[in-house]
């Protein structure tokens, strides 16, 4: 999800944070659990949550909206596979392919009292969220959607009190039935791949739950990455497809010339980076939230093999293990508190 912070996976499986440090930018208080073993994390608005190669799970942050797991501390001592979060809450999936969540209950941290309950225990094979609602895939290739309309932790912006965040798919229910490969969530709506490439979006129709627009050209997708609003899709030939709203990046093209050969691409809230083979960055969207990577330019020239956003900023991973920051400085675009650790040894950003 869009957060005010980063941290940072090194080789030898310690955490490096910064950023807001309300908001997990500071994680002082479990650092003796951080200190080796972190194999992935994932982040709400507002915490964090790593797991340790035991399986188990280390949380900080704001204590209302993820940072605080000790009530279900029992599930999540072992076995833990995967972690996934929407603005306020997060979903484990554990090894026996059922789900734990905590958190907010206005944002999905509730699905153990959900009408979906029953059909979590098991078979869940990946999680996305958006806002404030979660999206599973089973084994079998459908999907199970739980949640809330946007009615917690901040203002939705330009959006009214209520509005969907994806947490009703029965629009499209025929469609997520079967054969479903990979979801991701924006911050209003998801957008699900199938086997044969297809897409399938559902939530607020204006910040990328309609795709009409581009259908025809949503064939041979191979991944899709969320904003706040809009979506951006990488086909196979490397081509990239926006759809959404404009200013969250649902239109490259004033790039479009330079959006080939695309390999990954990540959103902030309001921008998207995209790495080419060669190595390369390209970004667009509003300039305030990482569009703009200029003042970082000639880092991001070769070498990139990974990039990752935060609310208003990226971070981008080099082949030599290093991490270049821009966007925002308080979302964690000013890196420069760390940079003595992030030169080297760095695999993953969150």
């Amino acid at each position: 999800r869009l957060r005010n912070a980063f941290a940072a996976i090194k080789a030898d499986g310690s955490v490096v944070t910064w950023g807001n440090a309300e908001y997990g930018g500071d994680s002082s208080a479990v650092a003796p659990l951080l200190t080796e073993g972190v194999v992935q994390f994932c982040g709400t608005q507002y915490a964090f949550a790593a797991i340790k190669a035991n399986g188990s799970v280390v949380t900080w942050g704001d204590d209302r909206y993820g940072g605080d797991s000790s009530a279900d501390a029992p599930l999540l001592e072992e076995g833990v596979v995967q972690v996934f979060g929407t603005d306020g809450a997060f979903a484990a999936i554990t090894a026996d392919g059922s789900v734990v969540t905590w958190g907010d209950a206005g944002c999905g941290g509730n699905s153990s009292t959900s009408d979906v309950a029953s059909l979590l225990t098991d078979g869940v094979v990946q999680i996305c969220g958006t806002c404030g609602a979660f999206a599973a895939i089973k084994a079998n290739g459908s999907v199970v959607t739980w949640g809330n309309a946007y009615s917690a932790v901040v203002p939705p912006r330009n959006l009214p009190f209520g509005a969907s965040c994806g947490e009703d798919s029965s629009a499209v229910a025929s469609l997520l039935s079967e054969g479903v490969v990979h979801i991701c969530g924006a911050q209003y709506a998801f957008a699900a791949i199938k086997a044969n490439g297809s897409v399938v979006t559902w939530g607020d129709a204006g910040y990328g739950g309609n795709s009409s627009e581009v259908a025809p050209h949503l064939a041979g997708v191979a991944q899709v990455c969320g904003a706040c609003g809009a979506f951006a899709a990488i086909k196979a030939d490397g081509s990239v497809v926006t759809w959404g709203h404009a200013r969250s990046g649902g239109s490259s093209s004033a790039v479009a010339p330079l959006v080939v050969g695309v390999v990954q691409v990540s959103g902030s809230h309001n921008a998207f980076a995209a790495i080419k083979a060669n190595g390369s960055v390209v970004t667009w969207g509003d300039d305030r939230y990482g569009g703009d990577s200029s003042m970082v330019g000639p880092l991001l020239e070769e070498g990139v093999v990974q990039v990752f956003g935060t609310d208003e900023a990226f971070a981008a991973i080099k082949a030599d293990g290093s991490v270049v920051t821009w966007g925002n400085a308080g979302c964690g675009g000013d890196s420069s508190a760390v940079s003595a650790l992030l030169t080297e040894g760095v695999f993953q950003v969150c």
